[in-house]
């Protein structure tokens, strides 16, 4: 990478050590914290959520009937949701060992913590959860294939992008003949960031079980 390159990645790296240490923050604020990948409320933050939880009857009322009538379409998602989750994990589990690439840990990405609300009826709970293991399953994928694309083709775009994924950074530059052939090898093996993230993205609180 160019030096300017360099320096864009220390600051995205600086900005996402912050927003982390925002989130940490919003424990206290919200008065629960997490252990060992676990969500624990305060006693007094559950029996408050307990007042504000919407009774099913009431939740169905307050719902119009386009909105409820669209829930059968958007849970039929699930199914290739589950499909693709399957697939991928398949992938990788068969093809990443025999490239050299680092598993994605699925774990990562697909987290199901909002049951853990209080405030959230069944039903509350239940889309929660869906949303969040779809979103979760497309963010899992979305990584395995940018690690499959650094092996096999990491370069740049020459037409504007919408948005980049984490490895995109790494690529050669679009029509940089002379250095994709030099460093191909190099760079489709180039993974050191992601075991150094991972290793130190593991919760260093101690449980408190």
């Amino acid at each position: 990478m160019s030096d300017k390159l360099d320096s864009l990645v220390g600051k995205m790296r600086e900005l996402e050590n912050e927003m982390m240490h925002e989130l940490r923050r919003k424990e206290a604020d919200f008065f629960y914290e997490v252990r060992a990948k676990k969500v624990r409320f305060t006693k007094e933050a559950m029996v408050q959520h307990a007042k504000l939880s919407k009774r099913i009857h009431r939740y169905f009322l307050d719902s119009s009937f386009l909105v409820l009538s669209t829930a059968p379409i958007i849970w039929s998602c699930l199914l290739p949701f589950v499909i693709l989750d399957l697939v991928v994990s398949f992938y990788q589990a068969t093809c990443f060992g025999i490239y050299g690439i680092p598993k994605v840990r699925r774990t990562d990405y697909i987290l199901l913590d909002r049951s853990r609300l209080g405030y959230l009826n069944f039903l509350e709970k239940l889309n929660c959860e869906y949303c969040a293991y779809g979103n979760g399953v497309l963010a899992y994928v979305s990584e395995v294939a940018a690690r499959t694309e650094q092996y096999w083709c990491p370069i740049k775009h020459a037409l504007r992008m919408k948005s980049m994924h984490s490895r995109y950074k790494f690529f050669f530059d679009y029509g940089d003949a002379d250095h994709y052939r030099k460093e191909i090898e190099k760079v489709r093996r180039s993974f050191e960031d992601v075991t150094k993230d991972e290793a130190s993205s593991s919760d260093p609180k101690p449980s408190k079980e």
